[in-house]
Protein backbone atom coordinates (compact mmCIF):
# COMPACT_ATOMS: atom_id res chain seq x y z
CA UNK A 1 0.00 0.00 0.00
CA UNK A 2 1.50 3.28 -0.74
CA UNK A 3 1.47 5.43 1.87
CA UNK A 4 2.09 8.74 0.50
CA UNK A 5 0.14 11.46 1.74
CA UNK A 6 -0.40 9.45 4.59
CA UNK A 7 -1.08 10.95 8.99
CA UNK A 8 0.18 9.21 11.38
CA UNK A 9 -0.28 9.26 15.39
CA UNK A 10 1.78 7.84 17.54
CA UNK A 11 0.44 8.12 21.36
CA UNK A 12 2.75 7.77 23.78
CA UNK A 13 4.40 9.23 26.81
CA UNK A 14 7.86 8.99 26.16
CA UNK A 15 9.16 11.53 23.97
CA UNK A 16 12.39 9.99 22.71
CA UNK A 17 10.22 7.08 21.34
CA UNK A 18 7.19 8.93 19.96
CA UNK A 19 10.62 10.76 18.08
CA UNK A 20 12.15 7.38 17.08
CA UNK A 21 8.70 6.06 15.95
CA UNK A 22 8.37 8.88 13.31
CA UNK A 23 11.84 8.08 12.22
CA UNK A 24 10.46 5.04 11.28
CA UNK A 25 7.43 6.14 10.23
CA UNK A 26 8.77 9.01 7.54
CA UNK A 27 11.23 7.03 6.66
CA UNK A 28 10.77 3.50 6.44
CA UNK A 29 6.97 3.73 5.48
CA UNK A 30 6.72 6.75 3.73
CA UNK A 31 4.38 8.87 5.87
CA UNK A 32 4.16 12.12 4.97
CA UNK A 33 2.88 13.35 8.56
CA UNK A 34 3.47 12.36 11.70
CA UNK A 35 1.47 13.91 14.79
CA UNK A 36 2.02 12.83 18.68
CA UNK A 37 0.55 12.82 21.75
CA UNK A 38 1.31 12.25 25.58
CA UNK A 39 -2.04 10.76 26.57
CA UNK A 40 -5.67 9.23 25.53
CA UNK A 41 -7.62 12.81 25.44
CA UNK A 42 -4.34 14.29 23.27
CA UNK A 43 -4.68 11.33 20.86
CA UNK A 44 -8.64 11.74 20.73
CA UNK A 45 -8.25 15.36 20.29
CA UNK A 46 -5.58 15.20 17.31
CA UNK A 47 -8.14 12.25 15.99
CA UNK A 48 -10.88 14.47 16.06
CA UNK A 49 -9.26 17.55 14.67
CA UNK A 50 -7.84 16.14 11.40
CA UNK A 51 -10.15 12.38 10.95
CA UNK A 52 -7.98 11.71 7.87
CA UNK A 53 -5.40 9.38 9.65
CA UNK A 54 -5.23 6.52 8.42
CA UNK A 55 -2.59 4.89 11.42
CA UNK A 56 -2.59 5.64 15.18
CA UNK A 57 -0.16 3.64 17.27
CA UNK A 58 -1.44 3.57 21.20
CA UNK A 59 0.82 2.41 24.03
CA UNK A 60 -1.10 0.80 26.77
CA UNK A 61 0.01 2.64 29.15
CA UNK A 62 -0.17 6.61 28.37
CA UNK A 63 -2.52 8.66 30.66
CA UNK A 64 -6.19 7.70 30.40
CA UNK A 65 -6.62 4.59 29.25
CA UNK A 66 -7.57 2.33 31.70
CA UNK A 67 -8.55 -0.83 29.81
CA UNK A 68 -8.77 -2.19 26.05
CA UNK A 69 -12.34 -0.77 26.15
CA UNK A 70 -10.65 2.89 25.45
CA UNK A 71 -9.40 1.29 22.49
CA UNK A 72 -12.85 -0.15 21.14
CA UNK A 73 -14.64 3.15 21.11
CA UNK A 74 -11.92 4.97 19.17
CA UNK A 75 -12.17 2.04 16.68
CA UNK A 76 -16.26 2.98 16.44
CA UNK A 77 -15.91 6.40 16.14
CA UNK A 78 -13.01 6.37 13.94
CA UNK A 79 -13.91 3.14 11.44
CA UNK A 80 -11.39 4.05 8.69
CA UNK A 81 -8.31 4.01 10.84
CA UNK A 82 -5.50 1.19 11.41
CA UNK A 83 -5.27 0.93 14.87
CA UNK A 84 -2.21 -1.11 16.78
CA UNK A 85 -1.42 -0.82 20.34
CA UNK A 86 2.70 -0.58 21.50
CA UNK A 87 3.43 -2.27 24.84
CA UNK A 88 5.94 -3.47 26.87
CA UNK A 89 3.82 -6.19 27.96
CA UNK A 90 4.26 -9.70 26.15
CA UNK A 91 1.22 -11.24 28.63
CA UNK A 92 -0.88 -12.92 26.57
CA UNK A 93 -3.75 -12.12 28.65
CA UNK A 94 -3.18 -8.17 27.65
CA UNK A 95 -2.91 -9.00 23.78
CA UNK A 96 -5.37 -11.28 23.76
CA UNK A 97 -7.86 -8.09 25.34
CA UNK A 98 -6.34 -5.37 22.55
CA UNK A 99 -7.33 -7.68 19.71
CA UNK A 100 -10.56 -8.44 21.34
CA UNK A 101 -11.36 -4.70 21.69
CA UNK A 102 -10.76 -4.72 17.98
CA UNK A 103 -6.96 -3.63 17.36
CA UNK A 104 -5.55 -4.00 13.86
CA UNK A 105 -1.93 -5.41 15.78
CA UNK A 106 -0.26 -5.78 18.73
CA UNK A 107 3.39 -4.56 18.68
CA UNK A 108 5.64 -5.31 21.53
CA UNK A 109 8.75 -2.83 22.24
CA UNK A 110 11.11 -5.01 22.35
CA UNK A 111 10.82 -6.05 18.95
CA UNK A 112 13.45 -5.13 16.22
CA UNK A 113 13.13 -2.08 13.98
CA UNK A 114 13.06 -4.05 10.96
CA UNK A 115 10.18 -6.59 12.51
CA UNK A 116 8.30 -3.05 13.74
CA UNK A 117 8.58 -2.07 9.81
CA UNK A 118 7.08 -5.29 8.75
CA UNK A 119 4.24 -5.42 11.09
CA UNK A 120 3.19 -1.77 10.00
CA UNK A 121 3.01 -3.28 6.31
CA UNK A 122 1.01 -5.72 7.53
CA UNK A 123 -1.25 -3.59 9.70
CA UNK A 124 -1.21 -1.05 6.78
CA UNK A 125 -2.36 -3.90 4.34
CA UNK A 126 -5.56 -4.47 5.71
CA UNK A 127 -4.07 -7.36 7.92
CA UNK A 128 -3.67 -8.20 11.66
CA UNK A 129 -0.66 -8.58 13.13
CA UNK A 130 -0.26 -11.02 16.12
CA UNK A 131 2.79 -11.53 17.73
CA UNK A 132 4.42 -14.92 17.57
CA UNK A 133 4.20 -15.54 20.92
CA UNK A 134 0.43 -15.80 20.81
CA UNK A 135 -0.35 -16.94 17.13
CA UNK A 136 -0.16 -20.60 18.40
CA UNK A 137 -2.89 -19.85 20.59
CA UNK A 138 -5.84 -22.07 19.28
CA UNK A 139 -8.35 -20.85 19.16
CA UNK A 140 -7.63 -18.12 20.46
CA UNK A 141 -11.20 -17.31 20.81
CA UNK A 142 -10.92 -19.30 24.33
CA UNK A 143 -8.53 -17.15 25.69
CA UNK A 144 -10.96 -14.22 24.28
CA UNK A 145 -13.90 -15.57 25.93
CA UNK A 146 -12.47 -16.26 29.26
CA UNK A 147 -11.22 -12.28 29.35
CA UNK A 148 -14.54 -11.68 28.19
CA UNK A 149 -16.57 -13.51 31.16
CA UNK A 150 -13.43 -12.09 33.68
CA UNK A 151 -14.43 -8.27 32.82
CA UNK A 152 -18.28 -9.24 33.16
CA UNK A 153 -17.78 -9.83 36.82
CA UNK A 154 -17.10 -5.99 37.25
CA UNK A 155 -19.39 -3.35 37.49
CA UNK A 156 -19.11 -1.23 34.52
CA UNK A 157 -18.17 1.53 36.88
CA UNK A 158 -15.31 -0.18 37.85
CA UNK A 159 -14.06 -0.03 34.20
CA UNK A 160 -14.27 3.51 33.61
CA UNK A 161 -11.32 5.78 33.35
CA UNK A 162 -11.48 9.35 35.44
CA UNK A 163 -12.16 11.14 32.35
CA UNK A 164 -15.35 9.03 31.85
CA UNK A 165 -16.90 9.42 35.07
CA UNK A 166 -16.62 12.94 34.74
CA UNK A 167 -18.24 12.77 31.23
CA UNK A 168 -20.86 10.28 33.27
CA UNK A 169 -21.28 12.74 36.17
CA UNK A 170 -22.29 16.02 33.45
CA UNK A 171 -24.36 13.77 31.09
CA UNK A 172 -26.23 12.79 34.45
CA UNK A 173 -26.39 16.42 34.65
CA UNK A 174 -28.27 16.78 31.92
CA UNK A 175 -25.45 18.64 29.97
CA UNK A 176 -24.64 18.29 26.18
CA UNK A 177 -21.55 17.41 24.38
CA UNK A 178 -20.78 20.64 24.29
CA UNK A 179 -21.61 21.69 27.49
CA UNK A 180 -19.39 18.71 28.55
CA UNK A 181 -16.49 19.85 26.54
CA UNK A 182 -16.81 23.34 27.45
CA UNK A 183 -16.99 22.50 31.11
CA UNK A 184 -13.87 20.05 31.09
CA UNK A 185 -11.89 22.03 28.37
CA UNK A 186 -11.98 19.37 25.71
CA UNK A 187 -13.01 19.03 22.11
CA UNK A 188 -16.18 17.69 21.48
CA UNK A 189 -14.84 15.23 19.19
CA UNK A 190 -13.50 14.11 22.66
CA UNK A 191 -16.31 13.93 24.39
CA UNK A 192 -17.97 11.63 21.49
CA UNK A 193 -15.54 8.89 21.83
CA UNK A 194 -16.04 9.23 25.91
CA UNK A 195 -19.38 9.27 25.10
CA UNK A 196 -19.03 5.93 22.76
CA UNK A 197 -17.01 4.29 25.56
CA UNK A 198 -20.14 5.15 28.31
CA UNK A 199 -22.78 3.73 25.97
CA UNK A 200 -20.37 0.59 25.44
CA UNK A 201 -19.36 -0.23 29.29
CA UNK A 202 -23.27 0.43 29.97
CA UNK A 203 -24.57 -1.77 26.88
CA UNK A 204 -27.07 1.23 26.49
CA UNK A 205 -28.01 3.20 23.02
CA UNK A 206 -29.42 6.10 24.38
CA UNK A 207 -27.88 8.96 26.84
CA UNK A 208 -30.99 8.79 29.25
CA UNK A 209 -30.25 5.12 29.57
CA UNK A 210 -26.09 5.61 30.57
CA UNK A 211 -27.27 8.57 32.74
CA UNK A 212 -29.92 6.13 34.39
CA UNK A 213 -27.38 3.37 34.77
CA UNK A 214 -24.99 6.01 35.90
CA UNK A 215 -27.16 6.84 38.95
CA UNK A 216 -28.09 4.02 39.70
CA UNK A 217 -24.53 2.64 40.06
CA UNK A 218 -23.10 6.04 42.00
CA UNK A 219 -25.85 5.99 44.67
CA UNK A 220 -25.47 2.44 45.06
Amino acid sequence: MDKAGHIALIADDDEYFRLALQTILADQLGFSSIVQAASLDEALEQLSQKPSKSLALFDYSIPGIKSAACLTAVRDCFPNLRLAVLSMSQQKQDILAALNAGVHGYLPKTISPAQLVSALRLIMDGLIYVPPSVASIAPASDGVQMLKAVTEKRLPIENLTPRQREVLELLMQGKSNKEIAKSLSLGEGTVKVHMAALFRAFGARSRAAVAAAGSQLLSG
